[in-house]
C-alpha cells in the first residue's frame, strides 16, 4: 500500500508530467472540467452508449479518474454537496454498464455497493464516507484494470419475438430475453422479476442468486428509468452459463415442481400462524445438516401447514450463519492470496450460504404467493446442497472457550475482542461475542465494535455484503436466537483482519479521521 506521502506524491507526479490536453483526452471532460483543464482541444466523439440520464456526468468520473487521484476528487464533492446516494447510484450504473454481470470482481463490487451505503448510516460521526469510498476505489480500480474498454450493456434494441425470459436465453437469444424483460417491467416490476428468477432457479447458486436481489434492492436508489440497466445484468449473467448447462440443471426445476405440487403451493397464499421457537429450531437445524430435498420438504410441508413465511427465512438465515461457526477454515489446497489456509472470510461456504439464503429471503417478498413459496423452498434447498455430504463439525465457539473468556465488563470484553481479531483468533473473537450476549451487552455496540473492521479490511470481495446480512439478518430473528448471527460475524472478522482494504488509510487521511 502507498504511504500518504507517496500517494500524495504520484498525484503531483501525475498533475506535473502529463501534458493538459492529453490529461483531459485521459480523464474525458467532466473530470477535466473539475480540474480546470479545457477540452476544447479535444474532438467530440460520436456516442452511442448506454445513458445513465442525470447519474451520467458523476459516472464519467468515476469510470475515467485515475485511481491515483479519485479520492481527492470525490471527498470535494462530498463537500460541495453531493451525496453518498448519489455517488453510489452512480458507481452501480457505470459498473453495470461496462460489466453487465459477465466480470467476476466487477459484479462482485457492484453487489458490495449497497451494503456499503448501508454501513455508511451505522458509522461514527465524521466517518460515514468510509465504507462507500472504499467500494468506489474498489469500483474504479477494476473499471481500469479488468482490460476491457467495451460496454457490456449497450442501448437496448427492440426485439419483438414472443416467449418467456427463461425460455429465450435457453434458445441463446439475448437480446430477445432482455427485450422481454423491459415489456414485463413495464407492465409490473413485480411480475418481472419473477421472470428474471424462473431462469436463475435453473441452475441456483449465490452469485446468480445475489445479483438480481441486489440489482432489485437498488432500483429505488437509481430510479425506476434505471431498474432495467441493473436488472438486464442477471440476463447476461444466466445467458454465459448456457454454455455450461448439463442434465443436472434438471434436478432443480424437478425437485421444485415436485414440492409445488406434493404441497398444492401453485395458488399459495402466505399464512399467518406465528412459529414457536422449537419449530425454527428444528427447521433450522433440517436445512443446515439434512439432505437437500429433506430440506426442502420440511420448508414446503411448513408453508402448506400456514406458517408464516418469515419463520422459514429465519430458520435459513440460522442454518447459514450455523454453517459459518461449524466451518472447519480453507482447506491448503484452496488457499490464495487474501484466503490463507484456515479461513472462513471471502467465499467460504458459510458466508456464500449466508449471502444466499438473504438474497432468497428478501426475494421471497418481492412477489405473490407462488413466488414466495419458491424462493423459500429453493432457498432451503441450496443451503443443504452447498453444505456438503460430510458432518458438520462442533459448532463455535465451545463452552470451553467461553469460560476461557477472562473479560468481565463491556469495556475489557470490548478491547479482548478487538486483541482476539488482531491476533486473527476467530475461536477466541466467537467466544467474546458469545459471552457479551450472554451478559447481555448491547448489540449496538459489539455491532459497533465489528464494523470498523468490516470497513477497514479488504475481505476478499465479501466483506460489505457479509457484514450486512448478518445485520439484516439479526433484525428480522427473534431475540432468543439472532446472537448467533453475531458470533458469527466475529469469527469472520477475525478471519479477515491483517489485509486492509487499498485506499482506506488515504480515504481516512482526506476525512481527518
Amino acid at each position: 500500500m502507498k504511504t500518504p506521502q507517496a500517494t500524495l506524491g504520484t498525484r503531483r507526479a501525475f498533475l506535473a508530467e502529463v501534458g493538459r490536453t492529453t490529461i483531459a483526452a485521459t480523464i474525458g471532460p467532466a473530470l477535466a472540467a473539475e480540474l480546470g483543464i479545457s477540452t476544447s482541444a479535444l474532438a467530440e466523439a460520436p456516442t452511442k452508449r448506454l445513458s445513465l440520464g442525470s447519474f451520467e456526468s458523476l459516472a464519467e468520473v468515476l469510470e475515467q479518474t485515475p485511481v491515483e487521484v479519485l479520492q481527492p476528487l470525490l471527498v470535494a464533492k462530498l463537500k460541495s454537496g453531493v451525496s453518498l446516494k448519489q455517488l453510489t447510484a452512480a458507481a452501480a450504473l457505470v459498473n453495470a454498464r461496462r460489466f453487465g454481470g459477465e466480470d467476476y470482481i466487477g459484479f462482485h463490487t457492484f453487489m458490495a455497493l449497497s451494503p456499503a451505503l448501508r454501513m455508511s448510516s451505522l458509522m461514527p460521526a465524521g466517518q460515514e464516507a468510509l465504507p462507500v469510498l472504499k467500494v468506489l476505489y474498489r469500483n474504479t480500480a477494476r473499471l481500469h484494470d479488468s482490460g476491457r474498454t467495451d460496454d457490456s450493456l449497450t442501448p437496448l434494441q427492440a426485439d419483438a419475438e414472443s416467449g418467456a425470459v427463461r425460455e429465450l436465453i435457453v434458445k441463446k437469444k439475448r437480446a430477445a430475453a432482455e427485450s422481454a424483460l423491459e415489456r414485463a417491467l413495464r407492465e409490473d416490476k413485480h411480475e418481472a422479476l419473477a421472470s428474471l428468477l424462473t431462469s436463475v432457479c435453473d441452475n441456483p447458486e449465490v452469485h446468480r442468486t445475489a445479483l438480481p436481489y441486489r440489482a432489485w434492492d437498488m432500483a429505488e436508489l437509481v430510479g425506476a428509468e434505471h431498474a432495467l440497466t441493473l436488472l438486464r445484468q442477471s440476463v447476461h449473467y444466466c445467458f454465459d452459463a448456457e454454455r455450461a448447462r448439463t442434465a443436472e440443471w434438471d434436478k432443480h426445476a424437478q425437485m421444485l415442481a415436485r414440492m409445488l405440487d406434493a404441497h398444492k403451493l401453485h395458488h399459495f397464499s402466505p399464512g399467518t400462524k406465528t412459529a414457536s421457537d422449537e419449530l425454527v429450531k428444528e427447521l433450522a437445524s433440517t436445512f443446515a445438516t439434512k439432505s437437500p430435498d429433506e430440506a426442502a420438504e420440511a420448508a414446503a410441508s411448513t408453508l402448506a401447514d400456514g406458517v408464516d413465511p418469515r419463520a422459514i427465512g429465519e430458520a435459513m438465515s440460522l442454518a447459514a450463519s450455523r454453517l459459518v461457526l461449524c466451518d472447519p477454515g480453507r482447506q491448503p489446497q484452496w488457499e490464495g492470496p487474501g484466503k490463507p489456509a484456515g479461513s472462513v472470510h471471502g467465499d467460504s461456504t458459510g458466508v456464500h450460504a449466508s449471502d444466499a439464503a438473504n438474497a432468497w429471503r428478501n426475494l421471497a417478498h418481492a412477489g405473490d404467493g407462488r413466488h414466495t413459496a419458491t424462493c423459500l423452498v429453493m432457498g432451503a434447498w441450496i443451503i443443504a446442497r452447498d453444505r456438503g455430504t460430510g458432518p458438520l463439525l462442533p459448532q463455535l465457539p465451545t463452552k470451553r472457550l467461553v469460560d476461557g473468556v477472562r473479560g468481565k465488563s463491556g469495556e475489557e470484553l470490548g478491547k479482548e475482542l478487538a486483541e482476539a481479531i488482531r491476533d486473527n483468533q476467530q475461536a477466541h473473537a466467537a467466544a467474546v461475542v458469545e459471552r457479551m450476549g450472554q451478559l447481555g451487552i448491547s448489540d449496538k455496540l459489539v455491532f459497533r465494535r465489528l464494523l470498523r473492521f468490516a470497513v477497514s479490511e479488504d475481505g476478499a470481495l465479501h466483506a460489505e455484503k457479509y457484514f450486512h446480512t448478518v445485520w439484516d439478518d439479526f433484525q428480522i430473528t427473534r431475540p432468543s436466537m439472532r446472537w448467533q448471527h453475531l458470533t458469527a460475524l466475529a469469527r469472520v472478522t477475525a478471519s479477515e483482519f491483517g489485509r486492509p482494504a487499498p485506499g482506506q488509510e488515504e480515504a481516512r487521511e482526506l476525512l481527518g479521521v
